[in-house]
């Protein structure tokens, strides 16, 4: 089954809606269902509602699950209110657990309430024990759709339970193993069960030594885990180590996506990433709170140069590279921050320690602060003839990228302690401040050696 591009699903969607429109159900049927549901969903998404409450009755609940699960869950809650009722909460009993989960915490707690009073009492039971979970936790994450053997269980037993289980399962890659008391005690590979001798126990075959994750765990903590040992699944445990749920590859996915969407927007300074629906005040009133913010303490930037405006009288020049200086404090102190914010979120900074990445960031702001000085310094003295100006210019640049370059670095870190999040100093905040610290430095300098310019 090959992706489509945007072209290709044009085609293969006017095959589909020559069907639909002719009610040939069958045909209909054929044309979607050889698609990918991500390809489904693509094309599904682009329908008007009264062409998609006719391909609902085309659709099984199962088929309609298939799509709702490559739908972002944003933009979802018009779907399932357009639903009848009853159909949705079907549609919903036939989803992975952990994806209605998701899908439910987007939706308004009264229609969440009643899709689980019509719902399958197995199903709804299932959904309200990951409900309760808070948000962004391995809790909130993991499935319950998964298979367990019992460590007393011969190889053959397993694998007689293993396919009547599977269908129902999200992976079976990984088997896990639990004793009498539903404590997890081991792992064992679907390859290691067909290669096993009927006759083996599980115990002798599994490996005792299974990494695992609190049902409280961050989310973020848990997309490090799986990078790092490259599984497929983890499973989630309570205190007492028994086996509540998984957390699969495809969930992880997610959790990388959404923790990068939130990192950014937070880097640019607004709330939340802007959704191509927002209206304008919807999206201005998510970046609004920031703007104000930084308006104030721009105004101090202004405050700070209106109190060199004596400075300024005598060498009136000296207003010529402000711009320049401020321009190159805040760049450095964003390509700092973001290094900082990188490691931090990808656990680098803790392999190598705080202190050496300071000392990394420190021996660059001094190279980079050198040599864009001393280039400025020629560059200014060649221009304006004047050796004390390119030497001021290129001393306050020098002294500039090293302090930005160890606030950019130092600002996230001491956040991090305090556990805040280090994507709240955002690039325009690091910016704003860079800009404060290079207006006192360059004007203290041009202050003190006064002399020398006039």
């Amino acid at each position: 089954m090959e992706h489509l591009d945007d072209q290709e699903r044009q085609e293969v969607w006017a095959n589909i809606k020559d069907a639909l429109f002719n009610d040939h159900i069958d045909q209909f049927r054929a044309e979607f269902l050889e698609l990918h549901p991500y390809d489904q969903a693509r094309i599904f998404e682009d329908l008007e509602k009264d062409v998609r409450l006719q391909i609902y009755t085309y659709l099984s609940p199962e088929e309609v699950a298939d799509v709702m699960e490559h739908i972002d869950y944003d933009e979802i809650e018009p779907f399932f209110t357009e639903m009848a009722p009853p159909f949705a909460a079907q549609v919903f009993a036939e989803m992975s657990t952990d994806d209605a989960v998701d899908i439910f915490n987007e939706l308004d707690k009264d229609k969440v309430a009643s899709f689980l009073t019509i719902m399958d009492d197995d199903a709804a039971d299932e959904i309200k024990d990951l409900l309760h979970y808070e948000e962004k936790t391995a809790g909130s994450i993991m499935t319950t759709e998964f298979v367990v053997v019992k460590a007393g269980m011969t190889i053959r037993e397993a694998m007689v339970h293993l396919r009547t289980e599977a269908p129902d399962a999200e992976t079976i890659y990984y088997t896990y193993v639990i004793d009498e008391d539903k404590r997890l005690v081991g792992v064992i590979s679907l390859r290691d069960l067909i290669i096993s001798e009927e006759e083996w126990l599980i115990s002798d075959v599994m490996n005792e030594r299974v990494v695992s994750v609190s049902v409280g765990e961050d989310q973020e903590e848990i997309a490090r885990m799986v990078r790092d040992y490259d599984f497929l699944a983890l499973p989630v445990v309570d205190f007492q180590d028994h086996l509540l749920g998984i957390i699969t590859v495809d969930d992880i996915m997610d959790v990388m996506e959404e923790e990068a969407s939130d990192d950014y927007s937070k880097l640019a300074a607004i709330s939340d990433v802007d959704s191509p629906d927002d209206h304008a005040f919807a999206s201005a009133k998510k970046r609004l709170p920031w703007l104000v913010i930084l308006l104030f303490l721009g105004s101090l930037t202004a405050s700070l140069i209106g109190r060199f405006e004596e400075t300024l009288d005598q060498v009136a020049i000296l207003a010529i590279f402000i711009p320049l200086i401020a321009g190159m404090a805040g760049n450095t102190g964003t390509q700092a921050l973001a290094v900082a914010v990188r490691g931090i979120t990808t656990g680098e900074i803790e392999k190598q320690g705080k202190w050496k990445m300071m000392l990394r960031e420190a021996g660059t702001g001094l190279i980079t602060g050198f040599s864009c000085g001393l280039l400025m310094t020629l560059i200014v003295y060649i221009w304006q003839e004047n050796f004390f100006l390119g030497l001021l210019v290129g001393l306050s640049i020098f002294l500039t990228l090293v302090v930005a370059t160890l606030a950019g670095s130092l600002v996230p870190l001491l956040m991090h302690r305090l556990k805040i999040d280090p994507a709240v100093a955002s690039g325009p905040f690091i910016t704003t401040i860079n800009d404060l610290i290079s207006i006192m430095i360059y004007f203290g300098l041009a202050t003190a050696f006064m002399n020398l310019l006039i």
